[in-house]
C-alpha cells in the first residue's frame, strides 16, 4: 500500500520560469504550428494539410471520377476520426471551396447537391450532399504508391498519410491558395495551366530565362469567374517578379443578343425608341453576386448614381446583370467609370507568393524561383519513382530467375519436393537459389509447369533487363531526367490545352484605356438648382429651385422648430460643394446633393459632420475654384486662404485657424473680384483700413495681427476696392447703402490701432 511519502507532489512539476520567456515560446510553438501545418500552402502539390487528408480520405474510401459518389458527412467523419482532429464544420467547408467551379479554377471534387452558389449562398450541410474525386485530383495524387513520398504517422500513430501529393498536375499557381498565419499571410490568384506549363517547359530548357521571356508565356491571373485584369503589363511583371503586387480585377460587360460586334462586346442592348442597357456576364472573383446587386441598388437608392435607373438580376446558369440608364443619351463609358468607382465591380486583388519550400521554411518567391523549385521536385519525384519501379523490376526478376532454373531442372525439382519432407534447404543448396526463390517455386501451381509459360518467363526476364537499362539510364543522366519531364508536361498540357473548354482561358488580360475625362462623382450628380438653409441651432435642409433670399425666404417660407430661427441661407447646384466654418477656426464640407429636402425642418448637421459639442458655425457658402477667403478671430488676428485649400475629405473637417484660449474665428469673407483693401473693425469701435498685399496667403495658422486692441477684440473685418469706397448698410427699413470714398483718414498699417469710423457707421460695428 502506498504512502503519503510515495506520493508525487503536484507542485513538482511546476517550472520556475520568467514569464515573458515562457509566453515567447509557447507563442512561438503556436505561431510555427499555424503557419506550416495550417495556412500556408506548400509550394510541391499546392495544398494545405486540411485539403490534402481530404484528398487522401476520398481516395481511401475509393471514390474515383468512375465510382459512384458517398456522402460528404462519411468523408468528413474519416477525416476528422483518421487524419484531421478539428472541426467538422472547418473541414466541410475547406472540402465545398474544392468542389465550387466559381472559387477553384480546376476543381478537385465533384459534388453532388448543393454546394454553394456565386451569389454568396452556403452549401447545404454535410448530410444532405455526396462527393466524389475529379481527373484533376487524381493527377494531382498520380504516383502516391510508386514510392515517390513520404508517408508520416497520423496524430494518433494508428494510420499513416502522405506527407505531400506527387502528381504532375501545378497545383499551387493553377488553383492559387489564400490563407492568414501568425505575422504573415499568402494570396496567390489562379492561373491558365497551359501558360504553367509553356513557362515551366522553358525553365527546363533554359534555366536561366529572364523574367520578361518568362511573362512572354505566362501573362498572368486567369481566375474562375473570368472578368479583366486592367493593369498593364509592365506592373503585373514587376509583381511576379518580386512576388508581392496587386491587380485591378473588372467584372466583364458582354451582350449575347448586341446588334453589333462592338456593341456586343461593350455589354450595350439596344432597345426600342433609342434605348439601351448594360449587360454584366462576368463578374470579380470573390465577389457575391447578390451583395453586388444590393450594393448596385444602394448606388440607386442613395442618388449616389443618379444616371442610373435601375438593376435587375436575369441569371440562370449564366450570369446575366441588367443595368438601365436613366437616359439614352447618357454616355455608357461614363456609366460603366462610375459603377467601377463606386461599387465592387472593379476590386483589386492582392499578389503575395508566400509559400512553404522543401524544408517547410516560409518564403516570398517571385515566378522564377517558385517553378525554378516545382521543377526540383518533379525531378526529386521522377527520381524516386525510377528507383522504385527499379526495386520493383529487382524482386521481379529475382523470382523470374528461379522460376526459369525450376523449369530448367523440372524433373530433379519435383523428385526433391516428393521425396523430401522439407525440400527448400535442399533445393537451395543444389541449385543456388536465394530463400525468396524457393519459397516461390514450392508455391508454384502445376498449371504452372506448361512450355508456354516457360517461354513467357524469358520474354518477362529480356523485358526486365532492357528495363532496368533504360531505368538506371536515367537516374545516371539528368538531360534524359529533364527529357522525360519535358514529355510528360508535354502530354498535360494537351488535356487543358487552350481549345479545351476546361483549358480555355477565362480571364482577359488588357490594360484599361485612360479615359479622355477624368472621372469624379460629380460627373454622376443630377445638376439641380437648390437653395441651402442652415437655422441658427445647426438644422440644415435644401429647397428644390432658387428661392429669393429676403425677409419672405428667411420668415414666412421656411419654417423653424420654436426656439431657433434663420442664419444662413444661400443658392446653389446640387453638384456644388458647401464649406462651413465653425468658430473653433475648422473647415466642414458637404456636397449639396446630400441635404435632406426642405419639407420639413431638416436635419442636424451635427448627424453629417463631427461638429465639437460648443462649436457654432459661422459661415456657410459654395465652394468656387480659385476663390479666396478673409479668415478673422477675435484677438485681431487673421489671413487669406483659397477654398480649395479649405475642402476637407472626412467628417472631422479641418484645421484651418489655430486659436488659443477663448480666441473664436469670427469672421469668413469672400474676397472679392478687383478688392484690394482690407476694412477691420474692434469691438472699441476702432476703424483699421489697410492694403490687401500686406495679408498673406496661407493654408493653415494663427495669422498676423490685423488690429491692435488695449481691450475688447474684433467686431467686423471685409474687404472692398479703394476707388468704390467703404460701404455698409444703413439702419431702418429703407436697407439703403452707404458708401464713403474719403478713406485716407483710416489707411494706415496693418496691426495699427485704428480711429472712430466716419459719423453714421452702424452702432452694431457691422459692415
Amino acid at each position: 500500500m502506498a504512502t503519503i511519502d510515495d506520493e508525487k507532489d503536484p507542485f513538482d512539476a511546476i517550472v520556475d520560469a520568467p514569464f515573458d520567456a515562457a509566453l515567447s515560446e509557447r507563442y512561438l510553438v503556436y505561431a510555427l504550428s499555424t503557419i506550416t501545418a495550417r495556412s500556408l500552402p506548400d509550394l510541391r502539390d499546392g495544398l494545405k494539410p486540411v485539403h490534402r487528408r481530404l484528398l487522401w480520405t476520398m481516395r481511401q474510401l475509393r471514390l474515383d471520377p468512375g465510382n459512384a459518389p458517398k456522402k460528404s458527412a462519411r468523408v468528413v467523419g474519416d477525416v476528422i476520426g483518421k487524419y484531421h482532429p478539428h472541426g467538422d464544420v472547418a473541414v466541410y467547408d475547406a472540402m465545398v471551396r474544392l468542389a465550387q467551379d466559381f472559387t477553384l479554377r480546376y476543381p478537385l471534387v465533384l459534388g453532388q447537391g448543393n454546394f454553394g452558389n456565386i451569389d454568396g449562398d452556403n452549401a447545404a450541410a454535410y448530410r444532405y450532399t455526396e462527393c466524389r474525386l475529379t481527373r484533376t485530383a487524381m493527377q494531382l495524387m498520380e504516383g502516391l504508391d510508386e514510392g515517390t513520398v513520404e508517408f508520416v504517422p497520423t496524430y494518433n500513430n494508428e494510420d499513416e498519410e502522405p506527407a505531400l501529393m506527387p502528381g504532375l498536375f501545378p497545383n499551387l499557381l493553377a488553383n492559387g491558395a489564400s490563407g492568414i498565419a501568425v505575422g504573415m499571410a499568402t494570396s496567390i490568384p489562379s492561373h491558365n495551366v497551359a501558360e504553367i506549363i509553356d513557362a515551366t517547359l522553358e525553365l527546363i530548357d533554359r534555366p536561366h530565362t529572364p523574367h520578361q521571356r518568362l511573362m512572354e508565356l505566362f501573362h498572368g491571373p486567369d481566375f474562375a469567374t473570368g472578368g479583366l485584369v486592367v493593369d498593364g503589363p509592365e506592373a503585373i511583371a514587376a509583381a511576379y517578379e518580386t512576388g508581392r503586387g496587386s491587380f485591378r480585377l473588372r467584372g466583364r460587360f458582354h451582350a449575347a443578343e448586341g446588334r453589333t460586334e462592338a456593341d456586343r462586346e461593350a455589354g450595350i442592348e439596344r432597345l426600342g425608341g433609342g434605348q439601351w442597357q448594360l449587360v454584366v456576364s462576368e463578374i470579380p472573383y470573390q465577389v457575391a453576386k447578390g451583395k453586388l446587386i444590393e450594393q448596385i441598388a444602394a448606388l440607386i437608392a442613395d442618388r449616389k448614381l443618379p444616371i442610373l435607373e435601375d438593376v435587375r438580376d436575369e441569371s440562370d446558369e449564366k450570369v446575366r446583370i441588367v443595368l438601365v440608364p436613366k437616359s439614352r443619351n447618357i454616355d455608357p463609358d461614363l456609366l460603366k467609370d462610375g459603377l467601377y468607382k463606386l461599387s465592387d465591380l472593379e476590386v483589386r486583388f492582392g499578389l503575395n507568393l508566400n509559400v512553404l519550400d522543401a524544408t517547410r521554411t516560409p518564403m516570398v518567391m517571385g515566378l522564377h524561383e517558385l517553378l525554378s523549385n516545382w521543377i526540383a521536385h518533379q525531378i526529386d519525384i521522377l527520381q524516386r519513382r525510377t528507383r522504385h519501379r527499379l526495386q520493383k523490376i529487382a524482386d521481379r526478376l529475382e523470382l523470374v530467375e528461379g522460376y526459369i532454373i525450376a523449369f530448367l531442372n523440372l524433373d530433379r525439382v519435383i523428385a526433391i519436393i516428393r521425396a523430401e519432407d522439407e525440400p527448400k534447404p535442399l533445393l537451395i543448396a543444389e541449385f543456388a537459389l536465394t530463400d525468396r526463390q524457393a519459397e516461390a517455386i514450392l508455391n508454384m501451381r502445376l498449371r504452372s509447369l506448361r512450355k508456354l509459360e516457360e517461354m513467357a518467363l524469358t520474354k518477362e526476364r529480356e523485358r526486365l533487363i532492357a528495363e532496368r537499362g533504360e531505368l538506371e539510364a536515367l537516374l545516371e543522366s539528368p538531360q534524359l531526367q529533364k527529357k522525360r519531364l519535358r514529355r510528360e508536361l508535354k502530354a498535360l498540357r494537351k488535356e487543358y490545352g487552350e481549345e479545351t473548354p476546361l483549358g480555355r482561358r477565362r480571364t482577359t488580360i488588357a490594360e484599361a484605356a485612360t479615359p479622355a475625362t477624368s472621372f469624379s462623382l460629380e460627373a454622376m450628380i443630377e445638376k439641380e438648382p437648390v437653395t441651402v438653409i442652415l437655422s441658427a441651432k445647426g438644422w440644415i435642409r435644401a429647397a428644390r429651385g432658387h428661392v429669393p433670399l429676403g425677409d419672405d425666404a428667411n420668415g414666412a417660407e421656411f419654417k423653424y422648430k420654436e426656439g431657433d430661427g434663420p442664419a444662413f441661407a444661400l443658392h446653389a447646384q446640387t453638384t456644388d460643394k458647401l464649406l462651413i466654418a465653425t468658430d473653433d477656426g475648422r473647415f466642414f464640407t458637404l456636397g449639396a446633393d446630400k441635404l435632406p429636402g426642405a419639407r420639413g425642418f431638416g436635419e442636424p448637421i451635427r448627424t453629417m459632420l463631427d461638429i465639437e459639442g460648443a462649436a457654432q458655425a459661422v459661415a456657410l457658402l459654395v465652394h468656387r475654384p480659385g476663390r479666396r477667403l478673409l479668415l478673422a478671430a477675435t484677438p485681431g488676428k487673421g489671413f487669406a486662404a483659397l477654398t480649395e485649400e479649405l475642402l476637407a475629405e472626412t467628417r472631422k473637417g479641418r484645421q484651418v485657424v489655430n486659436l488659443k484660449g477663448e480666441a473664436k474665428l469670427a469672421v469668413v469673407r469672400v474676397i472679392g473680384e478687383g478688392h484690394d483693401h482690407a476694412a477691420v473693425l474692434g469691438e472699441n469701435r476702432k476703424l483699421l483700413v489697410f492694403h490687401l498685399d500686406e495679408l498673406p496667403q496661407m493654408t493653415r495658422g494663427a495669422g498676423v495681427a490685423l488690429q491692435r486692441y488695449r481691450e475688447g477684440g474684433l467686431a467686423d473685418a471685409t474687404t472692398f476696392r479703394l476707388e468704390d469706397g467703404l460701404s455698409w448698410t444703413m439702419g431702418g427699413e429703407t436697407g439703403r447703402v452707404r458708401v464713403e470714398k474719403d478713406i485716407w483718414q483710416w489707411k494706415v498699417a496693418r496691426g495699427a490701432a485704428g480711429r472712430l469710423p466716419p459719423r453714421g457707421f452702424p452702432a452694431d460695428n457691422r459692415f
